[in-house]
Order: C-alpha cells, then sequence, then structure tokens
C-alpha cells in the first residue's frame, strides 16, 4: 500500500462523515470531512508529516518555517516540522490565529516565525480557500513571504482555483474524487 493509499483509507475511515453540514464555507454539503481526526492521530501525523515534506521538497520550495489559519492547520504544520527534522533542511513551524490578540503583543502569528521568513502555508481541508487566503494575508502584512500552499484534502469546489488566481501555487495530498466522495 502507498503512502497516498494509506492516508486515503485513514481519512475515510476516521474523518469522513455523511449528513447534512453546513461548512465553514457557507456551503451545504451531504459529507464532512473533520480531517482533525487524522491529522491529531499518532498514524496520521507520522504520514501527513511525511507525506507533506515531500511535497514541498519536490515543489521545490526552500521554506524556514511552515504554518496556517489555526486550528486545522496547527496538527499539519507541528508534523511537516517534525517530518523535516532529520533531514538537511528542517523548517519550524507557526501558527496564525484567526484574530489579533488582544493583549500582550497584540500577534497575529505565535510560534517561529518572523519578518521576512519564507515560508509555506499549510491547511488541513481547502474548500473556498479562505482560511488559507486568511492565513497569506496575516503572513505577508507580518512582513513574510509565501512560498506556496499544502493542503491534505482539496474538496474540488473551487478554492484551490481560487488560491491559484492569486498567483498561488497550491499542492494537495488527495482530493474528494480520490476519497470516494461525490459532490457537496
Amino acid at each position: 500500500m502507498t503512502d497516498g493509499e494509506r492516508l486515503r483509507q485513514l481519512l475515510r475511515d476516521r474523518s469522513v462523515q455523511h449528513g447534512d453540514f453546513l461548512l465553514a464555507s457557507g456551503q451545504r454539503s451531504s459529507y464532512y470531512i473533520d480531517c482533525r481526526l487524522a491529522t491529531m492521530s499518532a498514524a496520521g501525523m507520522d504520514l501527513i508529516g511525511r507525506m507533506g515534506w515531500q511535497a514541498i521538497r519536490d515543489a521545490g520550495w526552500h521554506p524556514v518555517g511552515v504554518g496556517g489559519l489555526t486550528m486545522g492547520a496547527d496538527p499539519v504544520a507541528y508534523a511537516i516540522a517534525a517530518a523535516s527534522f532529520q533531514t538537511d533542511a528542517p523548517v519550524d513551524a507557526f501558527s496564525v490565529r484567526k484574530e489579533s490578540k488582544e493583549h500582550g503583543t497584540g500577534r497575529w502569528i505565535e510560534g517561529n516565525f518572523k519578518p521576512g521568513d519564507a515560508v509555506v502555508v499549510v491547511e488541513d481541508v481547502i474548500t473556498s480557500g479562505g482560511s488559507a487566503r486568511k492565513a497569506v494575508t496575516a503572513i505577508e502584512n507580518a512582513g513574510g513571504t509565501v512560498l506556496g500552499i499544502v493542503a491534505v484534502v482539496d474538496r474540488e469546489q473551487g478554492g484551490k482555483a481560487v488560491l491559484e488566481s492569486d498567483g498561488r501555487r497550491v499542492v494537495t495530498l488527495t482530493t474528494a474524487t480520490e476519497l470516494g466522495l461525490a459532490s457537496p
């Protein structure tokens, strides 16, 4: 079994639910992918970390960090950072808040990020592209450079195309079609 097949099986077993769901994008769907049930599992962290790190290397990106909008992106970023540790170019992780902190430094970005960093934005599921766009905006406003976006799942509902229309390269580890899911 390949890593891609393992990932799809893990997502089908742990993350895919059928019913009537309202998505963060505002769209309704007959299925929901609660990716965190896979990304926060030991098997998922190992698999997604390795696959995500390989996707970054295959894209030719050389980031100093990976991160995205909390909380969906957090376990993906941490897994990729951990997987990179034994390589010649380890990366650190960071989280982008949904809103700035009201106290202390008032930062939008927490963890291992500083102005001037070249980073890859990560995402668990892309639907409309809104979460990744919000992370990209926060990073660029903080002085970072976004090399590209890596997502675990593309729901194939236009989000990837929206991000690409912004001039972003988007790499996904799997898609709704590959998971055997019908249109929303």
